[in-house]
């Protein structure tokens, strides 16, 4: 058994590479999740493989990180990569970011994959990146995320009324937060 810190027996969190470009390019472009991303304009491939070319910046100066999640088949030479986890808006005088994560296929929802994603990114972020917390925002009727993310022990902290505008009127957004169990002081 594998076990890193972004990866682990079932998957592996890595960085996005060239080739993944026409990927990014039908996921980023899938109009039924940009409701879950904030998006309402398409990516052109150009500026996906401009993003790839500038993901080698650390995160301390892009204030991103953007990952692939690949599930381990035992049965298949390659990882097959099933959706990306990212962390934003990360702050570094505060020690704090906000993730995101999608599993883009229909077919690999719901087998664990983004449960163990999250569980890397979270001992990543706060045994690596020694943040003192990270949160994310879902939708109230995101009933599949809320569970994903308060089962990693995210507390609900906010609701945001009338928040998101959707085609069939205005949804609530819910605030959650996970604080690091052993936050480091800064030195004086």
């Amino acid at each position: 058994m594998t076990e890193g810190v972004l990866e682990n027996n079932m998957v592996k969190l890595r960085a996005p590479e060239p080739d993944d470009v026409d990927l990014l390019y039908v996921w980023e472009n899938n109009m039924e999740i940009w409701k879950v991303s904030n998006t309402i304009t398409p990516f052109s491939r150009h500026l996906l493989k401009k993003y790839i070319e500038t993901a080698h910046l650390d995160i301390w100066e892009s204030k991103q990180l953007r990952l692939i999640i690949e599930a381990k088949d035992q049965n298949a030479l390659m990882n097959v990569p099933v959706g990306l986890i990212d962390l934003f808006d990360f702050d570094p005088y505060h020690l704090r970011a906000g993730i995101g994560i999608l599993i883009a296929n229909q077919q690999y929802r719901r087998r664990g994959y983004a449960t163990e994603a999250l569980k890397l990114l979270v001992r990543y972020c706060f045994g690596i990146l020694q943040l003192n917390q990270i949160y994310c925002n879902i939708s109230a009727d995101n009933q599949v995320s809320l569970q994903l993310f308060k089962k990693q022990g995210f507390v609900e902290v906010g609701v945001k009324k009338s928040w998101l505008k959707t085609q069939s009127g205005w949804e609530d957004e819910v605030m959650l937060q996970l604080l690091n169990p052993k936050p480091r002081l800064p030195k004086n």
